[in-house]
């Protein structure tokens, strides 16, 4: 199993204070030691599962193709205002990521990073409307010949961190890692009017699998 970088520290507080637990049973000769073993082992399990990274692969590299950049769940497609950088209508697609999903983030599509930015902010429920607006947030916008599309990581009410490893005037190709959000958190992507939408609402995606649309 690959274990993301960012989940290297974790893993092995958990499991020395795992091998530390079940020294200190053997030590003491108590059953009554069981419990923390069991719940350091919850952390150390939940640990490797969450900070999974998976070799993905796209299935085929396309500039019109806009990939997953996420696991989780559509939880909004819409025409929406984007105010940050579009300033105009757009068609949002959001994916709700549970801690149960691989939380690396991908590049949709190809091409120059124009635009990228940190903004700090609330911590609403990943799902909630304002999250997108009022959350702490990253907001990462990347250029082809086909298109301009804007990707914006959210923290959630659990979700504190939020990794991005962009930068503007950085060259990215379809499917690069950009960036990992910590413990549930929500993507949305601010795609051109006219994209031919390739999911529905709660449908599960796979980053770098899962098309979300086509570019006209």
């Amino acid at each position: 199993m690959r274990i993301h970088k960012e989940g290297v520290s974790y893993i092995w507080t958990f499991g020395i204070l795992l091998i530390l637990t079940i020294i200190w049973m053997i030590v003491a000769k108590s059953i009554w030691i069981t419990p923390l073993i069991l719940i350091a082992l919850f952390f150390f399990i939940f640990s490797l599962n969450f900070f999974r990274n998976p070799e993905r692969k796209i299935p085929v590299s396309d500039p019109s193709f806009i990939y997953a950049p996420a696991d989780g769940r559509v939880v909004v497609i819409e025409e929406a205002q984007e105010s940050e950088y579009f300033k105009d209508k757009r068609i949002q697609v959001s994916i709700f990521m549970s801690p149960l999903n691989v939380h690396a983030n991908r590049m949709p599509i190809g091409g120059e990073i124009s635009y990228s930015k940190y903004h700090e902010g609330k911590y609403l429920v990943a799902w909630h409307p304002k999250s997108s607006t009022e959350n702490e947030r990253s907001t990462v916008v990347v250029s082809n010949h086909k298109a301009e599309i804007l990707m914006r990581q959210i923290a959630g009410a659990v979700a504190r961190r939020i990794k991005t490893y962009v930068a503007q005037g950085d060259q990215m190709n379809q499917g690069d890692e950009m960036g990992f959000i910590k413990f549930g958190s929500r993507v949305d992507l601010f795609l051109p009017l006219g994209t031919d939408i390739q999911v529905s609402l709660e449908q599960h995606v796979e980053g770098n699998t899962t098309v979300i649309g086509k570019l006209p």
